[in-house]
């Protein structure tokens, strides 16, 4: 069954034709009424860690980006040649 909250299929239960494992997790390619294919992350599905119901609010990603950016300023400094 289709769980991420914002994917078109939520609610769906869709077959599994078969998994696919890659470098960013597991993934199935499930069957859509008979006609189309479907890939989805484990985590989209019942078999993965459910979905949370709520988006990440602007201020809470603005402030993870300045962490990044400080974090990725810090680390461009250590790496500097003849300093």
């Amino acid at each position: 069954m289709v769980t991420h909250p914002f994917h078109p299929l939520c609610g769906r239960e869709l077959p599994v034709l078969f998994e696919r494992r890659t470098r960013q997790g597991l993934w199935f390619v499930c069957e859509v009424d008979g006609k189309q294919r479907a890939t989805l992350r484990q985590e989209w599905t019942d078999r993965g860690v459910p979905a949370a119901d709520q988006r990440l609010a602007a201020e809470g990603l603005t402030a993870l980006r300045a962490v990044i950016d400080a974090m990725t300023a810090h680390c461009s400094s250590d790496h500097r040649v003849g300093e």
